[in-house]
Formats: structure tokens, C-alpha cells, sequence
């Protein structure tokens, strides 16, 4: 049976944790910072944990990284 392919996209912008989790960029953080708050602003830095129904889509696009 042939290999699966990783969608190269998902490779550059995810990653998995050691439980399974997928860990992601904080969205809404490229433009627009002047109406932001400033609590939103430092609520989102760093990456955080996608839900549970966002990270079964990612899975699909990564089938090894598991």
C-alpha cells in the first residue's frame, strides 16, 4: 500500500502534543491590533490548543503526526 501524503501546508502551521493535542498560532493577531484590546491582545500570544472538532480535521491532513 503507497504512503499517505502530509498536506505540506498543515505540516507549517501545526503541531502535536504529546497527548494528542493540536497546537496552533493564536488567530486574529495580523492587522487591525488598533482595535483590539489590550486584553485580547495579550490573551493570544504565544499558540494555543485547537477544540476537539478542529483538531480531528487537522488529523486527516497529518496522518504520521500522531
Amino acid at each position: 500500500m503507497p504512503k499517505m501524503k502530509t498536506k505540506s501546508a498543515a505540516k507549517k502551521r501545526f503541531k502535536m502534543s504529546a497527548t494528542g493535542k493540536v497546537i496552533a498560532g493564536q488567530a486574529g493577531k495580523r492587522h487591525g491590533m488598533i482595535k483590539r484590546t489590550a486584553k485580547f491582545i495579550r490573551n493570544a500570544r504565544g499558540t494555543g490548543a485547537l477544540s476537539e472538532q478542529d483538531g480531528k480535521i487537522v488529523k486527516i491532513y497529518m496522518p504520521y503526526d500522531r
